[in-house]
C-alpha cells in the first residue's frame, strides 16, 4: 500500500471517527427527538470535511458537485437529516409586508430555521449581508423560530470580510419581547 493510500485511509478513519463521535454525543446529550442546535452547528462546521471525503473516497462514484444553492441544500439535508429527525425542507413563511419567502429547512422541535446560501459571484458576496438581514426581518415574525442558522457556501471567497459579516449577523436580538438567536457558518 502506497503512502497516498495510507494517508487517505487515515483521513477517512478520522472523518468517520468524527462523525461517530458526533452521533454518540447527539444520542447522549440530545432530547429524545434528535439533536440540539449546537449539534447542528457542529455538523455544519464539518461540511467541508464531509464533502472532501465524499469527493476523494476509494470507490469510484459520483462526485458531489456544489455548483448552485440547490446543490448545497441537498448536501445539507443529507448531512443533517439523520440528526434532526423532524427536518423539513422548503417551507414557505407567512406573508409579511406583501411578500413571503421559502425557509430552506425547519425543525419545529428545535425551533430552528436553517437558511442556505451559495455565493455566486463577487457582487453577490458584497451584497449577501443585505440578503441575510432581509431574511432575519421575515423570520422574526414567526413565533416558532428561536434560532436562525445561516449556512453560506462561498467556494471562491467572494465575501470581502467574513468576520464583520459574522459580527453584524450574530448580534443579540429581542423581537416582540422574545429572543431570536442568529448563527452564521461560512464554508468552505
Amino acid at each position: 500500500m502506497g503512502l497516498r493510500a495510507v494517508d487517505k485511509n487515515a483521513h477517512t478513519a478520522a472523518v468517520l471517527g468524527g462523525l461517530s463521535s458526533l452521533a454518540s454525543a447527539s444520542r447522549s446529550a440530545a432530547p429524545a427527538g434528535g439533536a440540539s442546535v449546537d449539534d447542528v452547528l457542529v455538523a455544519l462546521h464539518e461540511f467541508s470535511e464531509i464533502v472532501r471525503y465524499l469527493n476523494t473516497r476509494r470507490s469510484t462514484g459520483t462526485v458531489l458537485a456544489l455548483d448552485s444553492e440547490a446543490d448545497v441544500q441537498d448536501a445539507l439535508y443529507v448531512i443533517l437529516r439523520c440528526w434532526v429527525r423532524d427536518l423539513i425542507w422548503e417551507t414557505p413563511t407567512a406573508k409579511v409586508g406583501n411578500r413571503f419567502t421559502i425557509r430552506d429547512f425547519v425543525s419545529r422541535s428545535l425551533r430552528l430555521v436553517i437558511e442556505a446560501k451559495f455565493v455566486r459571484d463577487e457582487t453577490h458576496g458584497k451584497t449577501i449581508s443585505k440578503e441575510l438581514h432581509d431574511d432575519i426581518e421575515v423570520y422574526r415574525q414567526s413565533s416558532t423560530c428561536e434560532t436562525i442558522v445561516f449556512f453560506i457556501y462561498d467556494p471562491n471567497s467572494h465575501i470581502p470580510d467574513g468576520r464583520e459579516l459574522r459580527r453584524t449577523i450574530e448580534e443579540s436580538r429581542v423581537i416582540g419581547g422574545r429572543s431570536v438567536t442568529c448563527k452564521l457558518v461560512i464554508k468552505p
